[in-house]
């Protein structure tokens, strides 16, 4: 069972977070992309009188002098590492409050650091009782979205459409103009027709604590893809100062003239029109609700309770493994887990007139030292009618978890029950998630998918094998190391990402070229060879995400190495990931 430690700083702890809380304190397995801890034996404790016992003072109502405040702040910048100057400055700057921020900076040593961050996302789970975060991971995936969509010269983070993107997810509308052009006012704008530079209108039918019915305009000005958030609709107006250019409605008309936009006073320089007493009324609501979305989300979820971590046990269930590794932020790597079980190796049973298997599936990843990162677990239930069960059994089945971590070297424990049959299997590896440097050329794992797909947009971001916009459901390579296996009539597709390309200056784009050759290694012959550059891409930043697709009705059976080199012109870095599969 998790526990917390019966040291000073624990009580310290457990009144820190049951001020936040304002309830009971639980004890939970450390989540995913947390900085390890320094390894201390397990004690069990009594998280309800751990402050009472200890009588230490709540640092939030510590006395401080102004000196002695000064002179925390200053240790802190010196005495923080990078991990947690970035967890405070990328992964959660948006939605941590400033009393948590206030406790954080009171905090003395990394082992109480890294028990804040644990109670930081235990906070917000909506469901204590499960070993899932869904809050964290939707955090997290929003930001690889934010990263992969809005990038423009900087990451997808730091951009106003990222922050919105990340704090209130996706918006139920988009009313998109990339390139700008020619746009009709409505009345409420003044009415008639100017140019405009891109912008885009985001609905959201309901935001909690800010209202129904909220639209948040973005326009890009300097057209480099950096869409800025703005309360005066007239931004987006190329001919704002252009002299009767882009005229209204009342200033064709001679009722009013176009340099009364300027001399009103106003934030907004729409012009006359109709309406403007009624609108002049919904701008202060508009102005509120422009202020709201500046501010830290509240946290929703506080309840605190204990769970019971599941212990590994071992039999004969044969089944394969793969892990994949994404990048995030700059501190935060997005690792894909999969898991096949081939169908013949689960027990069917008869119910409701169909077979039906069950497999229950647990896996856990833990630090070198033995501290818990992320658990998972769930049930995976195939049914199929009788007269599809032998054809059934021919295939696999497949189960996809993607957890968030911090760089740095794991270990990977799986466990596979067939329900049915009661077989156990177990798996257990040493993982190292890497680290993605911001000035070196990187790259993702290279993915090769029997399916890949592009994904609705109610379904970016999450759902099985999804992986931001694409469906990309991997196949894995065999225990015996046999590389992953496609037939002859089905097509073999490429995933990967590239990372921290270089940006022209000028042009605020990068320069590279991508490579893919396919060879086959028995007779060393290349069989395929494309190239493609960025500039064929569209408008990609810093980050790239590379999709191929080839068909293999023209190769021979036999083994085949996939090398796709990405050559930087920018920052001339060179990155050639390389993958096996075979064809039958």
């Amino acid at each position: 069972m998790s526990c917390i430690q019966s040291r000073p700083f624990a009580a310290l702890l457990v009144a820190i977070f049951l001020s936040f809380s304002g309830g009971v304190l639980r004890a939970q397995d450390t989540k995913p992309g947390e900085p390890a801890a320094k390894a201390a034996p397990p004690q069990t404790a009594d998280p309800k009188a751990g402050a009472a016992a200890s009588g230490e003072q709540d640092p939030l109502k510590r006395p401080l002098s102004e000196k002695q405040k000064k002179e925390n702040e200053k240790s802190l910048k010196q005495e923080l590492s990078k991990t947690y100057q970035r967890w405070l400055k990328e992964d959660v700057t948006y939605i941590i409050t400033g009393e948590e921020l206030a406790a954080f900076k009171q905090l003395s040593n990394d082992e109480e650091r890294d028990q804040f961050i644990e109670q930081f996302w235990l906070r917000r789970d909506p469901t204590p009782d499960t070993v899932e975060n869904e809050y964290k991971e939707e955090h997290y995936r929003r930001i690889a979205y934010a990263n992969e969509h809005y990038a423009s010269g900087k990451q997808g983070w730091r951009t106003d459409r990222g922050r919105i993107y990340i704090v209130f997810g996706p918006p139920d509308e988009v009313d998109s103009h990339p390139s700008g052009g020619y746009y009709q006012r409505p009345m409420s704008e003044g009415g008639g027709s100017t140019s405009t530079y891109p912008f885009e209108i985001w609905r959201y039918r309901y935001l909690e604590n800010i209202g129904q019915e909220i639209e948040i305009e973005f326009v890009d000005k300097s057209v480099s893809g950096e869409y800025r958030m703005t309360l005066d609709r007239s931004e987006k107006d190329a001919l704002l100062n252009t002299p009767n250019g882009g005229l209204t409605q009342y200033e064709q008309m001679g009722l009013s003239g176009k340099a009364d936009r300027f001399n009103r006073g106003q934030i907004e320089r729409l012009g006359r029109n109709p309406f403007e007493n009624v609108d002049n009324s919904k701008f202060f609501d508009r102005m509120d609700t422009f202020y709201k979305l500046q501010k830290t989300p509240p946290v929703k979820f506080k309840g605190l309770e204990e769970i019971v971590s599941h212990k590994i046990r071992y039999n004969l269930m044969p089944f394969d493994v793969r892990t994949d590794f994404v990048r995030v932020t700059s501190d935060t790597v997005l690792v894909p887990v999969t898991i096949q079980v081939k169908n013949k190796d689960i027990t069917f049973a008869a119910k409701d007139g169909i077979q039906r298997g069950v497999v229950n599936i647990f896996g856990r990843i833990s630090t070198m030292t033995g501290r818990i990162a992320q658990t998972f677990e769930d049930t995976v239930q195939i049914d199929v009618p009788n007269d599809l069960l032998t054809k059934t059994q021919e295939n696999a089945s497949l189960y996809w978890k993607a957890v968030p971590l911090r760089p740095g070297r794991y270990r990977l424990d799986v466990v596979v029950k067939d329900v049915n049959g009661d077989r156990l299997g177990t798996w257990n590896r040493g993982i190292q998630v890497p680290a993605f440097d911001e000035d070196k050329l990187a790259y993702s794992s290279l993915i090769l998918a029997d399916q890949m797909e592009k994904v609705s947009s109610k379904t970016i971001g999450s759902g099985n094998f999804v992986i931001g916009t694409t469906k990309v459901r991997p196949r894995l390579d065999a225990a015996n190391g046999k590389p992953a296996t496609f037939k002859r009539n089905q097509r073999v597709n490429f995933w990967m990402q590239v990372y921290n390309l270089g940006i022209d200056e000028k042009t605020n784009k990068p320069e590279a070229t991508v490579e893919y050759d396919v060879v086959n290694t028995a007779t060393n012959k290349a069989v395929l060879h494309t190239a493609e550059s960025t500039a064929q891409m569209g408008n990609i930043g810093a980050q790239m995400t590379l999709e191929k697709t080839f068909t293999l009705d023209k190769l021979e059976p036999g083994t085949y190495l996939i090398t796709i080199k990405v050559d930087d012109k920018i920052s001339k870095q060179t990155v050639s990931p390389t993958a096996k599969f075979s064809v039958e």
